[in-house]
């Protein structure tokens, strides 16, 4: 049960928005979070650098933030096995030689409709951020619209 200072505290926290109709590829999710999150700020546009942004210090609140995920059975269709294909395709061109086999198997599965995808990455990245995971810490909540 949340208390009554956890109510308060939720109640002020900023809230970013993205709507999943702005993007249907990684690099256009990429490009929208930057954009709700940082805007006009550099970042890396990849899997690692988004973790790092989540845990604030970039221009998201230190002390946590909601992050409203509108729209978003739309991306879980746009961001599932093509657009995973496609990434672990762009991924096996310029992995170190000793990831290849990992990245030929879950390329192999994402052909196989077998696996997580793309949309399922990101959740649980952004994920570790909040109540329950590695780093909850960050307090950052995710809700799916």
């Amino acid at each position: 049960m949340m208390t009554q200072a956890d109510w308060q505290k939720f109640q002020s926290m900023r809230t970013y928005r993205i709507d999943g109709r702005q993007f249907s590829t990684l690099e256009e999710f990429f490009e929208e979070i930057g954009r709700v999150l940082i805007p006009g700020s550099y970042w890396g546009h990849n899997l690692d650098a988004l973790n790092d942004i989540l845990r604030g210090g970039f221009g998201t609140p230190d002390e946590g933030f909601i992050l409203i995920w509108e729209n978003s059975d739309l991306s879980r269709t746009r961001l599932s096995y093509a657009e995973t294909v496609r990434q672990l395709e762009l991924r096996l061109e310029r992995c170190h030689p000793t990831n290849r086999n990992s990245v030929q198997k879950q390329l192999r599965n994402a052909h196989s409709n077998k696996g997580p995808v793309v949309f399922d990455w990101l959740v649980e990245i952004i994920r570790i951020h909040g109540a329950g995971g590695e780093e909850a810490e960050d307090n950052v909540i995710l809700k799916l619209q």
